[in-house]
């Protein structure tokens, strides 16, 4: 006669099961988080750069057709009249051809964000300027929101991108062409603005280093380090 299970020892096997489980499914839902997220990072950097080498055949070279400024026009009552900004109208003319969105929104200064088919988008930061832009990995209200602003977002669900192909910075000389040599005859490139070329440095020790408080550009860069996979000492945990 077989020996059946008693209650206690199913009870038992039940907990042992949940506790297991729940030391694991934490660790397997960021492994996938993790998986969306590179895979929207590489998917974004190989689209926009072949979208940019496809424009440079109908206008040039991409140093001649870069612009570092932005504009944009306000009502009466001096609030942002929605797609009038320069970006807007540099992306439509030179990059939307080639790489699709499914709309564009609007921040509160203005600034269009263009949305993507996959749930990732692309922002502009400055109303006066075009070289630094924020790649979201999901919809940029849910992101800021669930950290609280833009700037807490970023190394999360939320990456810095900089486009500067024709310019040494805001000034000139050979410091200044040092500090943007990661950027100059370049594409969209992870932010790496005065790295100094060393894997350190994208963690710590730089105003813009990944462990930064403040501004963790360099976050994007060290993902790009490790071949478009996040390490597993990236500083930060992601998400979408």
């Amino acid at each position: 006669m077989k020996k059946a299970f008693t209650l206690a020892e199913v009870l038992i096997t039940l907990g042992i099961i949940g506790v297991v489980a729940a030391m694991t499914l934490p660790a397997l839902i960021q492994k996938h988080t993790n998986t969306v997220v590179e895979t929207r990072l590489k998917k974004f950097y190989s689209g926009i750069n072949q979208a940019v080498m496809l424009a440079e055949k109908d206008y040039g070279d991409r140093k001649y057709w870069y612009q570092d400024y932005n504009n944009i026009d306000t009502d009466d009552e001096g609030k942002p009249i929605l797609g009038s900004s320069e970006i807007e109208k540099w992306w439509n003319k030179y990059i939307a051809p080639y790489m699709k969105t499914v709309g564009v929104k609007y921040d509160n200064k203005g600034l269009p964000i263009f949305m993507f088919a996959d749930g990732s988008a692309l922002k502009a930061r400055h109303i006066d300027a075009m070289r630094d832009w924020l790649f979201y990995t999901s919809d940029p209200d849910k992101c800021d929101k669930k950290y609280g602003s833009e700037n807490k977002s970023i190394g999360k669900c939320s990456f810095m991108f900089l486009f500067m192909p024709g310019g040494d910075g805001a000034g000139g000389g050979a410091e200044k062409a040092s500090n943007w040599k990661y950027h100059i005859n370049k594409g969209f490139e992870p932010y790496k603005y005065t790295w100094d070329g060393t894997e350190q440095e994208l963690y710590n020790g730089n105003t813009y280093s990944c462990k930064s408080s403040t501004n963790p550009y360099f976050c994007t860069a060290i993902i790009q380090y490790n071949g478009w996979k996040i390490p597993d000492n990236y500083p930060l945990k992601v998400s979408y």
